[in-house]
């Protein structure tokens, strides 16, 4: 990954963490970091956990195509290993949702994306 390409990345999730807070989403976690993956954002709101996945494209339709499958099992995965080091969230409700943004400044929120397979 170049730099720019992280730049770009980093700035993405700054722009969607704004725009989460100014919808009344709390931060829990930025980059949140697990042996099994990452979650770009960790929020809640009204006594749900989030898991967001942010993607920065040309389109809208490249971004939520850059999010396959294996990516969604990687983020259920770090869910699961957040839940489990933080228990208070074991008996809560949980989505994943997807920010995609099209720069310069468009921003599009997918509420509860996609479901874990079972």
């Amino acid at each position: 990954m170049s730099a720019t390409t992280y730049q770009k990345g980093l700035w993405a999730e700054a722009l969607a963490e704004i725009f989460l807070r100014l919808k009344a989403y709390r931060i829990l976690e930025k980059r949140y970091k697990t042996p099994v993956g990452e979650i770009d954002i960790l929020a809640t709101r009204k006594n749900t956990l989030i898991a967001i996945e942010v993607k920065a494209r040309k389109s809208r339709e490249d971004a939520l195509y850059a999010i396959n499958t294996k990516t969604q099992n990687r983020i259920v995965r770090a869910l699961e290993y957040y839940v489990s080091h933080n228990p208070k969230w074991a008996d809560k409700n949980f989505r994943f949702d997807i920010i995609t943004i099209k720069l310069p400044f468009f921003i599009a929120h997918v509420d509860n994306a996609w479901r874990p397979r079972s």
